[in-house]
């Protein structure tokens, strides 16, 4: 019996209005919930952890369900046969990005943008991974039971962390407003909360006295443990850790249950009643955000990717923008909005091939438990310049133990998308952006990496579906000389006029959680600190921009210097830190001088727009060049060079002066 026990259509609607893209025609738009039953003994569930302290159904499965949703043409023998699944980012859709659309609230209608997804005949689904998603309308979520022992709920130790960008003296005991995991006791005396500036710093505790789990007003209304209250207030930037015993584990790794089982299903199950993609389809391939790209490593860590009757649920993986962190996706007790890299409970081994860590001595590989199978999928790890100067990207193709390349498994491609920010830019450069709320020192990023994703999609497939090889990987190389240590470079930076520069740059920490972490549990909180791991991001040319990964024309062909990071604004608080180090990961955009005259009036040594170019068709000629380089080599699509020339020549205009 299939792990799918049914999907309740609710809803089924016309795409875009009707609207019909190319040859592929009509889409339309199916909503509704799956419900699932799995072994919890099966071998393909078992790295799931505590599956097996899961409530039973009388069948022996443990029963779950999510939010689901298909997006597929209305004529399916138009489409391409293909899935792209969306792994929603906080239950929010995300896919969608490669048709240059944002996303937006979750309840808004999906919005086509380039129709790039449709076009190209791609049936896009999206089913809930996450077990805190709030329900709030329009979220992706899954229904998750607890774990339990003989005596009832599991009681354990948890940290949550909290950082805020204006002053407050409560905040909910959840990551982003999720469904939090409330106090096991208002009273607790080894409960701890403690605070420090930057990631790399030495933590300060608060003592127990400063601060409760109840407010003092609500003491004689029924308690709820469920949030910190600190009368001294919580200070806008800086970054405070709080340890406690909680009664709530949701069984978090159901999530790698569902994302597999829902892709089987809709690939292999043939009753057209049961199945609305029945016979439509021959692969299946997984496409992450952030901490959606997290969530595949973690997959593709734990080796989730067989069904219980052996199959290959996806056959491509774009983890996009996970740099080398996992999260608490199989965690007990675990969080899964948690983005943190400096809290990352499981942070080793990085890399696609075998590797030795030169401190700790633990050996491993990120595909060993696919390969140890022989059911390892095409992957191509995508990352942004924010990723790398988070200080953990790098690690993804770095061998610690002789500090050179790390090989590379024949199955991966490692691409770097030079001069970029954690989200794709926009442009004119924004100074806050929408919906992420706070502000940095310098615009922000504006580059817009999009046309990058959608060839790494369509290179994937055909990597998949024909075995022709996709290009090659091309990222910042320690072989080459151009891959850096962070804080090498700043010196370099602070020669540009106005440019915020840190004191200092974050590195990813070796943290000891206790012997168990491997089996989901996390017994030593907050964890053992030992060595930093080397941050390495790219070389830097004379102007500021990036050397090494794939040069958009923005970067190639430049008119500003675009940076993967950007210092928090001094009115959110801590202004030596990046600019949500913690999630976002906002870049920045310090455009070139006009003219010779004003780069000379403020000391620039970067080469003015004028002495650079010299005029406008030719810096439209060497954009056209850097673009066919780009198609030519496969790292861009033929059909998104009108678009990409349009934005280069609006930048050139803009910062020229002469936009119409």
């Amino acid at each position: 019996m299939s792990p799918v026990l049914q999907l309740d259509i609710a809803e089924e609607s016309p795409f875009a209005q009707g609207q019909s893209f190319g040859d592929v025609g009509e889409y339309r738009l199916l909503t509704g919930t799956a419900g699932f039953g799995v072994d919890p003994y099966h071998p393909r569930n078992t790295a799931i952890t505590d599956l097996d302290l899961a409530p039973r159904h009388p069948d022996g499965s443990v029963r779950f369900w999510a939010d689901f949703a298909v997006l597929q043409p209305v004529d399916p023998q138009r489409g391409n046969r293909r899935i792209l699944f969306d792994v929603v980012n906080r239950g929010r859709k995300t896919a969608l990005s490669l048709n240059n659309v944002p996303t937006g609230e979750p309840t808004a209608p999906l919005l086509p943008g380039n129709g790039f997804l449709m076009r190209h005949g791609y049936t896009v689904v999206w089913c809930g991974w996450q077990a805190d998603v709030p329900p709030t309308p329009g979220l992706i979520g899954l229904q998750a039971p607890e774990a339990a022992g003989p005596d009832g709920p599991l009681n354990g130790r948890i940290m949550g962390f909290f950082q805020c960008d204006e002053p407050a003296t409560v905040l909910h005991l959840s990551h982003r407003g999720h469904m939090g995991n409330p106090a096991a006791g208002i009273n607790d005396p080894s409960a701890t909360l403690t605070v420090r500036n930057h990631p790399n710093d030495a933590r300060q505790v608060i003592e127990r006295d400063q601060w409760s789990f109840v407010r003092v007003e609500d003491e004689n209304e029924e308690p709820q443990p469920s949030h910190i209250y600190f009368p001294a207030g919580f200070e806008p930037g800086r970054i405070y850790e709080l340890v406690y015993d909680t009664t709530v584990s949701r069984i978090v790794g159901l999530g790698f249950a569902s994302v597999r089982d829902i892709n089987s299903f809709l690939k292999y199950e043939t009753d057209p009643h049961d199945n609305p993609c029945a016979g439509q389809i021959d692969y299946a391939y997984g496409f992450g955000r952030s901490q959606s790209g997290r969530f595949l490593r973690q997959m593709i860590h734990l080796g989730l990717n067989e069904d219980q009757e052996e199959r290959i649920a996806l056959d491509g993986f774009i983890p996009h923008v996970g740099g080398a962190m996992r999260g608490e996706f199989n965690l007990r007790f675990g969080q899964p909005s948690m983005d943190v890299c400096y809290l990352t409970p499981e942070f080793f081994p990085f890399t696609d091939t075998p590797q030795r860590d030169p401190v700790t001595g633990e050996p491993g590989s990120m595909l060993e438990a696919l390969e140890a199978r022989g059911k390892a999928p095409r992957i191509m790890f995508t990352n942004t310049s924010a990723e790398y100067w988070r200080g953990d990207a790098a690690l993804i193709h770095t061998n610690l133990e002789t500090m050179t390349d790390a090989a590379e498994s024949e199955f991966v491609r490692r691409y770097h998308f030079a001069g970029t920010q954690h989200g794709s830019g926009e442009f004119p450069p924004l100074e806050v952006r929408v919906g992420e709320g706070p502000k940095g020192q310098q615009l922000f990023n504006s580059v817009d990496y999009a046309p990058l994703l959608r060839a790494a999609l369509v290179n994937l497939d055909h990597w998949v579906s024909t075995e022709e090889p996709p290009p090659p990987s091309r990222h910042p190389s320690l072989d080459e000389g151009t891959a850096i240590e962070s804080e090498a470079l700043l010196d370099r930076l602070r020669a540009i006029p106005g440019l915020a520069v840190p004191e200092r740059t974050p590195k990813a920490i070796r943290l000891d959680y206790g012997p168990d972490v491997h089996s989901g549990r996390a017994t030593v909180l907050p964890a053992d600190v030992g060595e930093p791991y080397p941050a390495l991001v790219s070389d830097l040319d004379g102007d500021g921009n990036e050397v090494r990964g794939i040069r958009l024309p923005d970067v190639e062909v430049p008119v500003a210097t675009y940076t993967g990071w950007n210092l928090r604004h001094p009115d959110i608080g801590n202004p030596d830190l990046f600019i949500g180090i913690t999630g976002g990961l906002a870049g920045s955009t310090i455009p070139f001088a006009a003219t010779r005259e004003e780069r000379e009036e403020s000391g620039d040594p970067r080469l003015s727009i004028e002495e650079r170019y010299a005029d406008r068709n030719d810096y439209e000629q060497r954009v056209k060049d850097a673009v066919s380089g780009l198609v030519d080599a496969g790292y861009m699509l033929a059909e998104d060079t009108d678009e990409v020339m349009e934005r280069a020549l609006q930048k050139y205009d803009y910062y020229m002066g002469s936009e119409t």
